[in-house]
């Protein structure tokens, strides 16, 4: 899940070199939590939001797939 969200998360934002991905495991959960340069916290989230739930839904998907659950953070 790693390099799947780091694939999606650097083709979007304008500094792919600085995203850092860090995960914690919780009740069954995993939570990944994106740092990104501050400029493009507003091209992650997106208008609306639209941006950073696509990526969720994406992410969870994939995740079901497989019998897992998780959650996308952003970190400022």
């Amino acid at each position: 899940m790693d390099e799947f969200l780091r694939y999606v998360v650097g083709k979007l934002v304008e500094y792919p070199d600085e995203v850092g991905i860090n995960h914690r495991e919780e009740k069954g959960k995993t939570t990944y939590l994106l740092e990104i340069n501050r400029g493009d916290i507003g091209r992650l989230i997106g208008k609306g939001g639209a941006t950073i739930k696509a990526i969720r839904d994406l992410l969870s998907t994939a995740a079901e797939l497989q019998g897992q659950k998780v959650a996308v953070e952003i970190l400022e």
